[in-house]
């Protein structure tokens, strides 16, 4: 399942599945196969980005977000917190995301993170958030965060959380070319606690 998770980007994923799932696609190129499914986690700019979910869009493409998106997305459909749906093969769940430490991302903001559960793994995307009382009721096999401490989880509290949580591979993001030390970082202070994927920039 590692092996079908393609980072895109910032905080942008791609899971081949199928079903085909993006994850705040921005910045990318127009596919050939139209998503089955676009999960959008807040509707700030650099994670909601309409043009680019029009780019993977079909007819029959759902788009799952919170409120927010609703509202700049049409066609969205809100999920809130805890709460599942199901995309052919994938059981989707979102999660609260929020930073009970910065102004950022509060957590009247409504940001979500979401689990997927697809081929017997359940994939934690934690979305824009630091640590949080909710990562407590998860154990995912794969979790995907952010490492770059702004209005997000720092590399050190990222470690805490792969701690608390314990998944069998993470892969960090939120970082970009030329901050490689960090990434490099954290994999270190993971140490053989779980699998840190670095993964390149998929083109």
């Amino acid at each position: 399942m590692i092996d079908q998770i393609r980072w895109l980007g910032h905080s942008s994923f791609f899971i081949q599945g199928p079903p085909l799932i993006y994850i705040n696609p921005r910045r990318i190129v127009r596919s050939t196969f139209h998503a089955d499914v676009i999960l959008i986690g807040t509707a700030d700019e650099e994670h909601c980005s309409p043009a680019d979910i029009q780019k993977l869009r079909g007819d029959k493409t759902r788009i799952l977000g919170n409120a927010a998106v609703a509202n700049e997305v049409e066609g969205c459909e809100i999920l809130r917190p805890w709460q599942s749906t199901q995309v052919d093969r994938a059981g989707i769940k979102a999660i609260p995301a929020y930073s009970p430490r910065s102004l950022q991302n509060p957590q009247d903001k409504g940001g979500l993170g979401f689990v997927i559960s697809l081929n017997y793994y359940d994939i934690y995307y934690t979305g824009e958030t630091q640590q949080i009382p909710e990562m407590e009721r998860i154990v995912p096999d794969i979790v995907l965060l952010p490492i770059d401490g702004s209005g997000t989880l720092t590399v050190m509290e990222a470690v805490e959380v792969v701690k608390l949580i314990r998944p069998r591979w993470v892969i960090p993001y939120n970082w970009e070319p030329g901050q490689e030390a960090e990434a490099r970082r954290f994999k270190r202070e993971v140490g053989d606690r779980s699998t840190v994927i670095l993964p390149a920039i998929a083109e």
